[in-house]
């Protein structure tokens, strides 16, 4: 139903829904709170402790004024709460200074400053005080946009549900069988919730239906993706294992040769290889893709073999031309000229190129092949399945290798490759050390420092990762360019370099290049080296502000070094001392096995944060907000298994299924 149906929403209002992606009831009905007030728990400022977060009333007294710092500035304005004197500051939103008015009562949410008796709220959420407010009650909080109120949007959500009246699709008998409750129902507590707990309720059985519909999307498509294979390679096993003994200098791991096998038995039978493998960093997934792009080009086909940034496809090329010394492999990439790029593809087109590696880039409409017959992608979670797509319809009835070196816990692996086959390995190259994990205090800085100096000065190099490109205007993050001056000022003889996300694809390639020919010792960068990175010397990974991280990036992080059999060290800074943030840290200190911290961050972060606002697929955005148990996702994967076993009617499951397999499929996963 059109949004303009609902009473408040005007067509300015249905324009500003439409950018943040509500086109219509059914849609407005599934934005989702992404957090909840408690009216009960509101809190004097006089009384809060520096750091808190808390719920609190104030009413402006000052005319709000902004300084136009770069990249937003600073809108501050000063509050009165029965007689105690408190600021509100916001960074980088110049937007807030049209919302506030002179001796008008806000609700704020946010956290606590208490500096030399100067009380203050940092960048907190805020919303005009009415008569709803003078309720003691649980409030919905929703992302909002341009002109739009939580007011306006607690109205408009909550007429969608009324209008569009969810209703479930899962069998009645199921229902009954597992206890769940109206969906409807479900949808109006969510938005409304008479307590915490029925919320919490809520949220489950409407995680249900959503991952329902899901994974029973999976098995229709991947039953109509289970192709009669066209391309017939005639490569034997024999010459597959040739070519593994004569290109690796090292026995594989028992997980890689079972990858292989896998790979093999796809790729020589009846039907197309639709096939995920996942492994940890450093568990040698390139070295079996390669034995992939054998059988291709091995039997007189093309391949191409994807990855998410200029540098991992440099790296990726490069090491496809040393293992396929005696055939042409081709590169490109968005930085190349357009006469490169135009030659290149001209190539591709004709044939002569057996393997082409590159970005998204080999996405674009004009790149054609003559005879492409299996796809790579290299770290899968940064592609949507809508990518993966394109890149396969430029051959007939492809093959395709997906991979990704973040581990994720088995419930989501139902979730975001329910359309793949699944190979996992789970060991290592006996060759690799554990890498030494250490949490830093501040005091024990400088010392840090003089043990990557003789590091240095053994030959060896190091990473720095910040977790922004600048500062801010607290102080409180380090940012790569600040670090970046500050070592080439405390450390003169240790030649520095920057990189971050920002620089030119050119500038990018330059610095890493420098490092992996040891002309950098120290690389100051942001998470851009996150991804498949392999500098062998380098034996150092420094991590500030590592409470900012999740513990999958930490992993992954933390894998850019260990890559050899020299003994490599990450160091984890944080300011915090106790709580939550250390214990995470202690996690990734104990723990060397990626899938076990993909578990630990799972439980930490729970299933909504885990696959929140990372996402750009839609049906993703939506439940990224819903706290809701994995319990559900297993519970909608056992009706999903039970309708499809018992030969119920499917037409009905089939149309809403594949309609929510349409909305994810433009997902990444950061």
């Amino acid at each position: 139903m059109e949004l303009t149906r609902i009473y408040g929403i005007s067509d300015k209002r249905s324009e500003e829904l439409n950018k943040m992606g509500i086109y219509d009831t059914a849609d407005l009905s599934r934005h989702f709170p992404r957090a909840y007030l408690d009216l009960r728990q509101q809190q004097f400022l006089k009384y809060a402790y520096h750091n808190d977060i808390v719920l609190t009333v104030g009413k402006i007294v000052s005319i709000p004024y902004t300084r136009n710092f770069r990249r937003g500035g600073l809108v501050k304005t000063v509050c009165e709460q029965e007689g105690f004197i408190f600021s509100v500051v916001w960074f980088n939103q110049p937007y807030v200074l049209s919302k506030l008015k002179v001796g008008e009562e806000y609700l704020f949410y946010g956290r606590v400053q208490n500096r030399f008796g100067e009380v203050s709220l940092v960048n907190p959420s805020f919303e005009p005080c009415d008569k709803n407010f003078r309720l003691k009650g649980i409030v919905p909080q929703y992302s909002l946009k341009g002109s739009l109120t939580q007011k306006v949007m607690r109205d408009a959500v909550r007429r969608a549900v009324e209008l569009d009246r969810p209703r479930s699709i899962i069998p009645s008998d199921l229902l009954v069988k597992y206890e769940l409750t109206d969906l409807y129902s479900a949808f109006r507590e969510v938005h409304n919730p008479t307590d915490f707990e029925s919320a919490k309720k809520a949220a489950d059985r409407i995680a249900v239906e959503e991952y329902f519909a899901l994974i029973s999307a999976f098995k229709f498509i991947k039953g109509g993706r289970e192709q009669v294979r066209i391309n017939k390679y005639n490569c034997s096993a024999k010459d597959l294992l040739t070519f593994i003994s004569e290109r690796f200098p090292f026995e594989f791991t028992d997980g890689q040769k079972s990858a292989v096998n896998e790979i093999f038995a796809d790729m020589t039978g009846g039907k197309v290889m639709n096939r995920l493998m996942q492994g940890d960093v450093g568990s040698g997934k390139t070295a079996v893709s390669m034995c992939a792009l054998f059988i291709a080009v091995n039997s007189g086909y093309q391949a191409v073999m994807l990855a998410p940034t200029e540098v991992l496809a440099r790296q990726n090329y490069l090491a496809v031309q040393k293992a396929f010394p005696d055939y042409n492999i081709g590169l490109i990439t968005g930085s190349m000229t357009a006469k490169q790029k135009s030659e290149m593809k001209k190539a591709l087109k004709e044939g002569l190129i057996n393997i082409v590696v590159g970005t998204h880039a080999l996405l674009e409409d004009d790149v054609e092949f003559k005879k492409l017959s299996l796809c790579v992608c290299d770290e899968q979670q940064r592609f949507g399945v809508a990518q993966r797509s394109s890149l396969l319809n430029k051959g007939v009835t492809s093959d395709v290798l997906v991979m990704s070196a973040t581990p994720i816990p088995r419930t989501l692996s139902l979730i975001f490759y329910g359309d793949l086959d699944i190979t996992t390995i789970k060991d290592k190259p006996k060759s690799r050390i554990e890498i030494q994990t250490n949490i830093v205090p501040t005091e024990k800085y400088n010392d840090m420092l003089k043990f990557i100096e003789r590091e240095i000065q053994d030959g060896k190099q190091a990473y720095f990762v910040c977790p922004k490109i600048d500062g801010d205007e607290e102080g409180s993050v380090i940012s790569a360019t600040e670090l970046y001056e500050e070592l080439k000022e405390k450390l003169p003889s240790i030649k520095v370099g920057l990189l971050h996300g920002r620089m030119k694809d050119k500038e990018k390639n330059a610095v890493m290049q420098d490092f992996k020919d040891k002309n950098i010792e120290f690389l100051v960068s942001t998470t851009v080296i996150e991804v498949g990175v392999d500098v062998p010397n380098a034996s150092v990974m420094v991590i500030y502000n590592a409470e900012r991280f999740g513990l999958s990036q930490l992993h992954q992080l933390r894998g850019r070094v260990g890559r050899s059999d020299i003994k490599s060290y990450c160091f984890l800074l944080s300011r915090a001392n106790s709580g939550v943030a250390i214990e995470r840290l202690k996690i990734i200190k104990d723990n060397s096995d990626g899938f076990k911290i993909s578990e630990y961050d799972y439980k930490l972060r729970g299933s909504g944060d885990f696959m929140g606002d990372k996402q750009s697929g839609k049906f993703m955005t939506e439940l990224g907000a819903l706290n809701y148990s994995t319990d559900s996702i297993f519970l909608a994967k056992k009706i999903s298994d039970e309708v499809f076993e018992t030969g119920r009617p499917l037409d009905k499951i089939k149309q809403v299924a594949i309609e929510k397999y349409q909305r994810i499929k433009d997902i990444t996963l950061n």
